[in-house]
């Protein structure tokens, strides 16, 4: 498969949480013409992040909201799949299967699912939501799951478990397609649902050998349960220079702290208490969401094709990019790496 390249929707108004204003705001017009250039120079895939409060740039930071900018994008948009982010506590299944396959009617089949298991009990505690315990996260969103496939599988579905309950409840019209459905995540917990019921597994950035253990671990999951092959995605950000030197230099100034943590760090601490790594997060990293620096997208355009092509070969199909400024590193990311591999190709 060839590798497929998605980009992260830029609704916190940008991916450095050292960087008070990084030239793209977090508006319904950036959001727009962002994606529709996107998908005129190569991009596959939007990934749009569902938080109510800014976990970038800091609380009180503007925050679009995902499922209603992901209806306006099925509308003006035709190419382009729309990964949306959901979080299992913040809908009520039944509801968001209505509204979900609304969505993807109007995206002629684009939609696809980022299936969240909400880690911020700050944000619940302000919206007044249920914050479950690490594993009991996993237990009502294998619940939800069954609940919104259940909607678009059955005319009429009787439901009744620990979380949700449905009586003949209808979901018309249903969707064109059953949206794909993407997760991520690293404990025992998470893996076994996300084998279980999803069809791709999502991860952090990392370097090309542990990606692969990680990518090798789902398939043998997989495998045993007699289940196809998931598709999967990686986090990264992306730095893409004419020479080593600019990159690094660019590196630089993302990472730079200063003599203070800025706001967009608040929330650093209950984050690592409310999930289970694999190893130890350092500060620098925060300050780039999803580990996105680990996989070492940064450098010359020949570099970084040589490391997108090791993680084709560890198993990668699909990238999940953040840049900054967005709109002028993704035309360049697409002149430089996207539209000379594809010609290659052809």
């Amino acid at each position: 498969m060839t590798m497929r390249y998605g980009f992260w929707a830029p609704v916190f108004g940008g991916w450095l949480r050292n960087v008070p204003d990084e030239g793209m705001a977090a508006t319904w017009d950036y959001t727009r013409a962002l994606c529709q250039r996107a998908e005129a120079i190569g991009y596959d895939l939007t990934l749009i992040a569902e938080l109510n409060l800014n976990d970038v740039k800091g609380m009180d930071a503007p925050a679009l909201d995902a499922w209603s900018t992901a209806a306006a994008l099925a509308a003006v948009t035709k190419r382009l799949e729309l990964m949306v982010a959901v979080r299992p506590n913040f809908h009520n299944p039944a509801l968001f299967a209505k509204a979900a396959a609304n969505i993807q009617q109007i995206a002629g089949g684009r939609l696809s699912l980022n299936v969240v298991s909400s880690w911020w009990a700050e944000e619940a505690r302000q919206y007044g939501l249920q914050f479950d315990e690490h594993d009991d996260r996993y237990a009502r969103t294998t619940e939800w799951l069954q609940v919104v496939e259940g909607l678009w599988s059955h005319d009429r579905l009787t439901f009744s478990g620990r979380y949700y309950a449905t009586v003949g409840a209808i979901c018309s019209p249903k969707p064109t397609a059953k949206p794909l459905r993407y997760a991520g995540g690293e404990s025992e917990a998470a893996k076994a649902m996300i084998a279980a019921h999803c069809d791709a597994y999502v991860m952090h950035g990392d370097e090309p050998v542990i990606i692969a253990a990680k990518i090798n671990d789902m398939r043998a999951r997989r495998e045993r349960l007699g289940l196809p092959p998931m598709v999967f995605g990686m986090a990264a950000y992306a730095i893409v220079r004419d020479s080593a030197r600019e990159a690094e230099a660019e590196l630089a100034r993302i990472t730079d702290m200063g003599d203070r943590l800025p706001p967009g760090f608040d929330n650093f601490d209950q984050w690592l208490k409310g999930t289970q790594l694999e190893r130890e997060l350092k500060v620098r990293e925060y300050s780039v969401t999803n580990r996105g620096l680990r996989p070492g997208l940064i450098g010359t355009p020949e570099h970084v094709g040589a490391r997108i092509a090791a993680f084709e070969a560890a198993g990668v199909d699909l990238l999940l990019l953040q840049m900054s400024p967005q709109a002028e590193e993704m035309e360049r990311f697409s002149a430089q790496v996207i539209r000379p591999v594809s010609r290659v190709a052809a």
